[in-house]
C-alpha cells in the first residue's frame, strides 16, 4: 500500500527527500557516532505528518501499544532488532517477563501484548505475560478477536525481584505507560533489568522535554544537511498552570496560542505557503490521543464549550491537566482509501522494524488522527526501510519516501534518548 500524496510533484518535501538521499552515507555516520554517545530507548514509535513543504514528528511514544499492526513480512526485522537489543542489556537471558497496561477487557490491545510476545519468544525468550491489575488474583486466559489467546497471570513481588509462579525474569518489558503513576510494586527492582526506565512514565515524561531535545537533534541534522531545521520541526511553546475555569488563566492560554500562531505564519509567508496556520493545543504528560484540541484562531478558545474544556483538562487514567504543550499544527497531505492518513514508524534499539499508516475518514487534514474511528492499513515495507533506491526521482519511490520517514523517525528517537538522560534520577550530576 503506497499512499497518495496530495501535493505537486515539485516543492519542499522533495527537496528534502533528495537532500537526505544524497547526504544518506553522512546521515548515517552522524547516527552511528550519536549511538556511540547514547543509548536509544528500548523500543519507539513515532507519529509522523507529510504537509507536502515539511515533515515532521507530532509524537513520539516510548511504550507503544500497536505492534499487532505489524505485518508478518516485517516480523524478522522485529526479532532480529528484538535479538540485539536483548544481547546489549543481558546477553545470558532466558525469562522475559511483558508488564502490559491494565486494560484486561481491551482485547484490541492485548492482541499487540501477543505480538511482542511473539517476537521476542522467535529472539529466543521464555515470554510470559504478568498484569499488574488488581482484577488478575489467578491466571486468566483472554481470548481475541482473532481466535488467539493470551494469558495473564498475577505478577509476584519478592524482595527485589518481580516475577510469576515458577517463572523469575532477568528482564521485565513494560508495555505500560504509567499514566497513572508508577506503582510501587515496580520500584527499587535493582535485581532485574526494567525497560524502558519508570521515568520513562507519563509520571516524569513531559511532550515539551522532548521537543525541546528534538529541537536541538534538528538543527544538529540540518546543519548537516543544509537545511532550515524548521522543515523537519513543529515549533511549540509551554503554557504551565493552567484553569480552565479561570478567566485570567485563559487569557494567558489566548496570548501563548496566537504567539505560537504568529511564528508559524511568519514561515509560511517566508516559503510562499498558502495554507490557514494552526496549533494543536494539548496535554504536556498526555497519551493516546487524548487532551488534543485543533485552533485556528486565537478567538476559538473563547468559544470553548465545557465538553471541549473537559477534553483537554482530563486524559488517561482520570489524571487531570494543568500544563499544555502548544505545538504547531503539521497539515497532513496523505490520503489511503480517500481517508486521510498519517505514517507511524515502528523501533526497537536502533532500527526501523516497521509500521502503518492510521487513517481516520471523519477527521480533516489539520485533525488528532488518533481517536476513536481511527484504521490502520500496514507501510508497503516490502524491501527494508534501510535500503532508498538512489536515483528514482524524487515522490516517485515508497522505499524512498519511507527511508526519508524512518530518518525523521530515528531522529525523534535520537531525541527521546537525549531526554531519558536529563530526566535520569541515577544520573551523575556534575557542576
Amino acid at each position: 500500500m503506497v499512499p497518495h500524496l496530495i501535493t505537486a510533484l515539485t516543492g519542499p518535501i522533495n527537496e528534502l527527500e533528495q537532500r537526505i538521499l544524497d547526504s544518506m552515507p553522512a546521515i548515517e555516520r552522524w547516527f552511528r557516532l550519536e549511538w556511540m554517545e547514547h543509548t536509544p530507548p528500548f523500543y519507539t514509535s513515532v507519529d509522523i505528518r507529510n504537509a507536502g513543504f515539511k515533515l515532521a514528528p507530532v509524537d513520539t511514544n516510548l511504550f507503544p501499544g500497536g505492534w499487532n499492526h505489524l505485518t508478518n513480512e516485517m516480523l524478522p526485522l522485529a526479532v532480529q532488532a528484538a535479538m540485539a537489543a536483548i544481547e546489549k542489556i543481558c546477553p545470558e537471558a532466558r525469562n522475559l517477563l511483558i508488564i502490559p497496561e491494565s486494560r484486561c477487557n481491551n482485547t484490541f490491545y492485548l492482541s499487540n501484548v501477543l505480538q511482542l510476545q511473539r517476537i521476542f519468544n522467535m529472539a529466543g525468550l521464555n515470554v510470559r505475560v504478568g498484569s499488574i491489575s488488581p482484577e488478575i488474583k489467578k491466571s486468566t486466559v483472554v481470548t481475541l478477536p482473532h481466535g488467539e489467546t493470551v494469558t495473564l497471570e498475577p505478577v509476584i513481588r519478592t524482595k527485589g525481584r518481580l516475577g510469576l509462579k515458577h517463572f523469575d525474569p532477568c528482564t521485565i518489558l513494560l508495555n505500560n505507560d504509567l499514566s497513572a503513576g508508577a506503582p510501587g510494586i515496580l520500584e527499587d527492582l535493582h535485581q532485574q533489568y526494567l525497560l524502558p526506565p519508570l521515568h520513562a512514565g507519563w509520571t516524569v515524561r513531559r511532550k515539551s522535554r522532548h521537543f525541546q531535545s528534538y529541537e536541538e537533534v534538528s538543527k544538529r541534522l540540518g546543519k548537516l544537511l543544509g537545511i532550515d531545521p524548521w522543515l523537519i520541526n513543529p515549533l511549540f511553546s509551554r503554557c504551565e498552570s493552567v484553569d480552565f475555569d479561570d478567566d485570567a488563566s485563559m487569557e494567558v492560554l489566548r496570548s501563548a496560542v496566537d504567539a505560537q500562531l504568529t511564528k508559524v505564519r511568519r514561515k509560511y509567508k517566508e516559503y510562499g505557503i498558502n495554507e490557514k496556520p494552526f496549533v494543536i493545543v494539548k496535554a504536556d504528560n498526555a497519551t493516546q490521543g487524548m487532551g488534543v484540541i485543533t485552533v485556528r484562531d486565537a478567538k476559538d478558545l473563547d468559544g470553548l464549550n465545557r465538553k471541549a474544556r473537559h477534553k483537554l483538562a482530563g486524559i488517561k487514567d482520570g489524571q487531570t491537566v494543568h500544563d499544555l504543550i502548544i505545538q504547531e499544527g503539521v497539515l497532513t497531505r496523505e490520503r489511503v482509501h480517500e481517508a486521510v492518513a498519517e505514517p507511524v514508524v515502528y523501533m526497537m534499539d536502533r532500527y526501523v522494524v516497521g509500521g502503518f499508516y492510521r487513517m481516520h475518514a471523519e477527521r480533516g487534514v489539520d485533525e488528532n488522527l488518533n481517536a476513536p474511528g481511527a484504521s490502520f492499513v500496514p507501510l508497503a515495507f516490502k524491501h527494508s526501510t534501510q535500503m532508498p533506491q538512489p536515483g528514482a526521482r524524487p515522490g516517485a519511490s515508497a522505499p524512498n519516501r519511507f527511508y526519508m520517514y524512518g530518518v525523521v523517525a530515528r531522529l525523534a528517537m535520537l531525541a527521546a534518548s537525549y531526554e531519558l538522560e536529563a530526566t535520569d534520577p541515577e544520573a551523575e550530576v556534575y557542576d
